[in-house]
């Protein structure tokens, strides 16, 4: 019996006793980030295209971040909502096949990069050209409007609010809601009635944009799932404080009586930032929301799935227990550990959310505490194979429905991973970490990505997930963000067309099928 033989017998005897997810693959690249010719990836054609792309490959799942409408630094976990959608990511084709805009329209198009996202030139060109088609579709026949009459009903919950607090944020000069005016920043009910019949215009437009996008998603996830792709969503755990969700829910996060920040997320010194990260959310009262039964979570959870086959949660183990910072602090040195109230949550979403499947991005110094609730409910955890080469067989205590990744939006790429290890000062350190590597890859290493790839897909674990810019084996330069850092460089992005060719997902298919993946 053959080496290969033995490995693909192990294989299938591991993927026996996976409960949850079948042993399988797939891709991980941010909308954003698809090609295209209008500055942006979108979820029309293009997207369309990266499925059929998917399906060339072998592969069952399209993992991207966040789609919610980002609030700061177009970061798509720091937003706006916990439910609204980012109509940058509305795809023009599919406006003008419908009639709600008209080629004219669109001219000039700038002259936007092919590989990165100009998120201020994509703004100040697509937003008019949004409102545009919101203002046309009021003209729309009356099933379509009778339509989105039952989508706004539906998602009462959360639209109207929205709609509501973005009008407002930008008759308050665009500021933290904290700094409007008192009738806007404490909801005085005769000034919220008067805004809205003063701004309905307005207030309709935001709320069809949602429904465009929307309409546009329900018709894209069902391509998706007729090819047998599923979809990975992503939930950041937190919400930004200059939110509707903080505004109109304050008793649900730590604020004082004015309603300011007691304190803030972040994380502890670690191997990224030795003086800990600030990441400035407002911190959840669980108190408060397990007197609510978890309703705001379990509507946000619901609401995604109706998006998504699965959800991973970011920062899971904040469901355990979460670094608390003082919401003075610059730096996350004398936050303290808290627990939270993850286990009642989760107790409730799996009782009221029946196809609810989650994964759990459950890296850091929280994994053993997040690890007990995790496991109660068989959600699977994360590995990072870029963090795993402390030890001779780095996965020896993977978990079998494990999520293994080359790596995330956070990391280097495998390229830029290995290309810094090289580049050390210390020549025998250098030899130490290359021969390690080699020895845990049983690779040359002429192809790192390739190397780290094949060694993930031959793995135990249930599901393997690369990075699209491992598999395309890109550097420095397509890095999607620094974690602690500011700056344009960070979530913008953007695979160039033709980098994707036969020859990458004919290699990609074959692996596929040799792991017996999918």
């Amino acid at each position: 019996m053959n080496k290969f033989f033995l490995m693909k017998k192990t294989l299938i005897e591991m993927d026996d006793k996976v409960n949850t997810f079948s042993r399988s693959s797939g891709v991980l690249i941010h909308i954003s980030s698809l090609p295209g010719p209008y500055g942006i990836g979108e979820i029309g054609n293009q997207a369309k295209w990266f499925i059929d792309i998917l399906v060339k490959m072998n592969q069952k799942y399209w993992q991207f971040l966040p789609t919610n409408y980002p609030e700061n630094y177009h970061s798509p976990y720091d937003t706006n909502s916990a439910f609204a959608q980012n109509p940058l990511l509305i795809s023009l084709d599919n406006l003008l096949e419908q009639d709600l805009i008209q080629k004219r329209d669109l001219s000039p198009i700038p002259d936007f990069s092919r590989n990165k996202v100009e998120f201020e030139k994509l703004i100040k060109w697509k937003i008019p050209v949004l409102r545009k088609a919101a203002l046309k579709f009021l003209s729309s026949s009356k099933e379509k409007l009778e339509q989105y009459e039952k989508y706004c009903f539906e998602n009462s919950f959360w639209l109207e609010d929205y709609a509501l607090f973005m009008v407002l944020k930008e008759k308050n000069d665009n500021k933290s809601w904290l700094e409007w005016n008192e009738p806007s920043k404490n909801l005085d009910p005769k000034y919220i009635e008067l805004v809205k019949k003063k701004e309905l215009k307005k207030i309709q437009e935001i709320k069809i944009l949602q429904y465009l996008f929307y309409i546009q998603w329900v018709e894209l996830k069902k391509y998706a799932n007729s090819k047998g792709v599923q979809l990975i969503g992503d939930i950041p755990i937190y919400v930004s404080y200059n939110s509707a969700d903080v505004w109109k829910n304050k008793t649900l996060f730590k604020l004082d009586s004015d309603g300011k920040m007691i304190f803030q997320s972040g994380c502890p010194p670690d191997n990224f930032m030795l003086t800990g990260q600030v990441w400035g959310h407002p911190i959840y009262d669980w108190v408060c929301h397990d007197k609510t039964k978890f309703i705001w979570w379990c509507n946000r959870m619901k609401y995604l799935m109706n998006y998504v086959d699965i959800i991973r949660v970011d920062h899971f183990n904040g469901f355990a227990k979460y670094w608390e910072i003082p919401a003075e602090d610059a730096n996350g040195l004398q936050g303290q550990w808290k627990e939270a109230l993850g286990e009642s949550l989760l107790q409730v979403l799996y009782d009221s959310i029946k196809n609810i499947r989650l994964i759990a991005e459950d890296l850091g110094e929280a994994a053993k505490d997040a690890g007990i609730i995790r496991r109660k409910y068989n959600i699977p955890g994360m590995q990072v194979l870029q963090f795993s080469f402390d030890e001779d067989d780095p996965l020896s205590t993977m978990e079998n429905d494990t999520i293994l990744y080359t790596g995330t939006h956070d990391n280097e790429t495998s390229v830029q991973w290995y290309n810094n290890i090289i580049k050390g000062s210390n020549r025998k350190n250098i030899d130490e970490k290359q021969n390690k590597i080699k020895k845990v890859l049983q690779s040359d290493l002429k192809d790192i990505h390739w190397s780290m790839i094949s060694f993930c897909m031959s793995s135990t674990a249930s599901i393997v997930v690369f990075p699209v810019q491992d598999l395309l084996g890109l550097g420095e330069e397509a890095r999607m963000n620094t974690p602690g850092t500011i700056g344009d460089q960070n979530w913008t992005w953007r695979m160039e067309p033709g980098l994707l060719d036969e020859r990458v997902m004919n290699k990609m298919s074959n692996l596929t099928k040799e792991t017996l993946r999918k």
